[in-house]
């Protein structure tokens, strides 16, 4: 199958500037490109089409039936929205915090079909490029020196400033759209569905290695990497068992037990530190897991050098990895018959959740980390916290209906 894409910008292209111009006014200025048309009040008849984290976790994103929202965490509050007269967009994707987003419009836009990409500047209240496919697309991804297009077969990477294609990637049909990335300056990973199933293509394009992972016997249905990009988790579509990967050399470094019955997996999360991981699926409870991966510290990988990044990544990419798992005994909880690995089925010998959230059946959520041992779940709107010493149930401290929420942006 061929592709082909088709990049317009604007003049005056800026670089992603601090996110406080996201207190911009409503009205649009004109532009080289079309612009969305404002509807002057926002209709509070708006059904939600999508939501997505920020890449630090601190923001998320909603596309409507209407336009799009942007919400802090900690506190909540609703930072700003856009209301459309064209429709809504299925695709919101945040650079941080900065002005800068991508979006795709969703099947009901009469402005901005789904096979078009949209880089909007905040700040300058304008569209600054566009991105133009033959067919759908299915997930962007930002950095801050990086755009990635992702469509059902192949990957697009442009450089930010001037929006120049530097890499293809060809993948295995991708229709959920699966792609992550490093967020260090230092480093640049690329993690996105193989050529094979069950298969993980990693690339380090700083250190110019490409390595493939075979991660699970099914397709792969959720990947996440830590923001230095050294570590990778992943879930298939079976949705039983999360695997935490090296990324240097594929070493799988542990795994962890969602339940037995078949799961769609929403999302996975890990937490800044590297000591947690959090799992969301239909199976309407958020799972909490203790890693025994040793990291220097919650900001350990943004303190080093240029130099010294790719030099880290060698050294943990050896065949010691004393580096990367703590020689502690994980806190989750096992099978009283652990004790007969290698006899028994591997069921028995599995890593369970530490800690637990029920959630109401019919909801479709995700979660991430937030600070103090809790965690963020969107779709249920609430905060949790969890006990990091015993685990167990996981208590509800906050509950937000944010579609609904007064608390507009002024």
């Amino acid at each position: 199958m061929t592709m082909s894409s088709t990049v317009s910008t604007s003049q005056g292209f800026l670089s992603p500037a601090r996110h406080g111009s996201f207190e911009s006014s409503n009205a649009l200025a004109s532009g080289s490109l079309g612009q969305p048309e404002m509807e002057s009040n926002g209709s509070n008849e708006v059904e939600l089409i999508s939501v997505s984290w920020n890449q630090d976790y601190g923001c998320f994103a909603a596309g409507t039936s209407h336009g799009f929202r942007i919400y802090n965490c900690e506190p909540f509050k609703e930072t700003f929205r856009r209301d459309l007269k064209s429709g809504g967009f299925k695709i919101v994707e945040m650079l941080f915090r900065c002005n800068i987003l991508a979006l795709v419009g969703a099947d009901a836009n009469s402005q901005y079909p789904p096979n078009k990409v949209l880089i909007w500047d905040d700040h300058q209240s304008r569209c600054v490029g566009e991105f133009s496919f033959r067919s759908e697309v299915r997930s962007v991804k930002l950095r801050r020196d990086r755009i990635v297009v992702v469509l059902e077969h192949k990957l697009y990477v442009y450089n930010f400033m001037d929006l120049k294609l530097l890499h293809q990637i060809e993948t295995l049909r991708n229709p959920r759209g699966l792609c992550c990335l490093s967020h260090d300056s230092n480093t640049f990973v690329l993690a996105c569905p193989g050529l094979h199933r069950g298969q993980v293509r990693i690339e380090h394009f700083g250190l110019n290695v490409m390595k493939l992972i075979n991660a699970h016997d099914s397709h792969i249905a959720c990947l996440t990497l830590t923001m230095d990009g050294l570590l990778l988790a992943t879930a298939s579509t079976r949705g039983t068992l999360i695997r935490i990967f090296n990324t240097m050399d594929g070493t799988r470094l542990q795994e962890v037990r969602r339940g037995v019955d078949r799961a769609e997996i929403y999302g996975i999360a890990l937490s800044r530190n590297v000591q947690w991981l959090a799992v969301s699926s239909d199976k309407a409870t958020v799972h909490i897991f203790s890693l025994r991966v040793r990291v220097g510290g919650e900001d350990s990988s943004s303190c080093l050098s240029p130099a010294q990044g790719p030099a880290l990544l060698e050294h943990n990419s050896s065949s010691s990895l004393d580096g990367l798992i703590s020689p502690s005994t994980s806190a989750n909880p096992g099978s009283s018959l652990s004790f007969m690995r290698g006899v028994l089925p591997r069921y028995f010998s599995s890593e369970w959740s530490f800690a637990q959230f029920h959630l109401p059946e019919d909801a479709q959520y995700i979660a991430a980390f937030s600070s103090q041992n809790t965690v963020i779940i969107v779709g249920v709107n609430g905060r949790c916290s969890f006990d990091p010493v015993h685990g167990g149930q996981m208590f509800q401290q906050e509950y937000v209906r944010f579609l609904q929420t007064e608390s507009r942006p002024r």
